[in-house]
């Protein structure tokens, strides 16, 4: 992990200065990455990006349940029936070519079987997508995450270039799941932003994290989230400990929070037709400032 100095530009934008590390041959110079806080020009880009992580574990998934020995167990025994039943045995007297005749077979059933997986995985991870981009958090930005100082938006940048984002939520309904939409009707206790309670809760939850994938593999995400951490807990004592949802189809974040000193708090559910877990981890406040005055 790369440490950072900080170097206060403005109230809206700090840039931090990191030592150089490797990313894909290249080389990330001192002040090439800068962590800033959300800007209203920022919206597309961090609606869709928001989006996109969420959908992203659908890929993951996917590729994991095909792969699971079950499945692969599965997928040879159908193409081994239907290669009998038609009787596409290799026939080595053909020569080279006579080995091709039950490759169709396992094509077949290996399309088969993935549109199967993708079907029952969708709706799970659209319907999260679509819940995430309903909260009145990614409505209101800029509003919402100036209820409480310990609140933020960040965005990292790396030569101007979008890396990633961190959300941290210290309000008062930083623990609320509600959405905008509920059935297609305005849900009553979120119809105007002005109802929104100002202040800061004990309970800071990071709604969202994530980074572009080409950047993963450099441990930028370290910073990005040890960023957001320190502002939640520095900005107002009030805060006594940090909650962020995790799943183990997106390792690499999973792994960054972890390291980061969270703490399995609770088992949250399963999902998909193996059941991956959710988790909730916590992070407290006397856990966080041993680390801090161990570093």
């Amino acid at each position: 992990m790369s440490k950072v100095a900080t170097n206060h530009a403005s109230e809206s934008r700090s840039c931090f200065i990191l030592t150089p590390i490797h990313l894909h041959g290249a080389i990330m110079t001192e002040a090439d990455a800068c962590i800033r806080l959300y800007e209203a020009s920022d919206d597309k880009l961090i609606k869709f990006s928001i989006g996109k992580a969420s959908m992203e574990g659908l890929a993951v998934a996917n590729r994991s349940a095909f792969f699971h020995p079950f499945t692969l167990s599965a997928w040879v025994a159908l193409s081994c029936i239907m290669i009998q039943y038609l009787d596409w045995w290799p026939k080595p007297e053909y020569g080279f070519l006579g080995y091709f005749p039950p490759l169709p077979a396992f094509g077949c059933w290996g399309a088969v079987i993935l549109y199967l997986m993708d079907w029952y995985n969708r709706p799970h991870f659209e319907d999260a997508s679509l819940d995430l981009l309903r909260r009145p958090d990614v409505a209101d930005i800029a509003n919402y995450y100036r209820r409480s100082p310990s609140s933020g938006f960040f965005i990292l940048e790396y030569s101007g270039n979008f890396v990633g984002l961190i959300a941290v939520d210290a309000s008062k309904d930083s623990q609320s799941q509600d959405t905008l939409m509920d059935k297609g009707k305005l849900s009553s206790s979120l119809k105007s932003k002005h109802t929104m309670p100002q202040g800061t809760s004990s309970v800071a939850t990071i709604r969202h994290f994530y980074i572009e994938e080409p950047y993963r593999k450099a441990g930028i995400q370290k910073d990005l989230l040890a960023h957001a951490i320190q502002h939640a807990f520095k900005a107002d004592n009030a805060v006594k400990e940090i909650k962020v949802t995790t799943t183990s189809l997106i390792l690499y974040a999973q792994k960054c929070i972890r390291d980061a000193g969270f703490a399995l708090e609770k088992p949250i559910g399963k999902f998909g037709i193996y059941g991956w877990k959710f988790d909730l981890l916590v992070l407290r406040r006397a856990q966080w400032e041993k680390q801090d005055a161990a570093s």
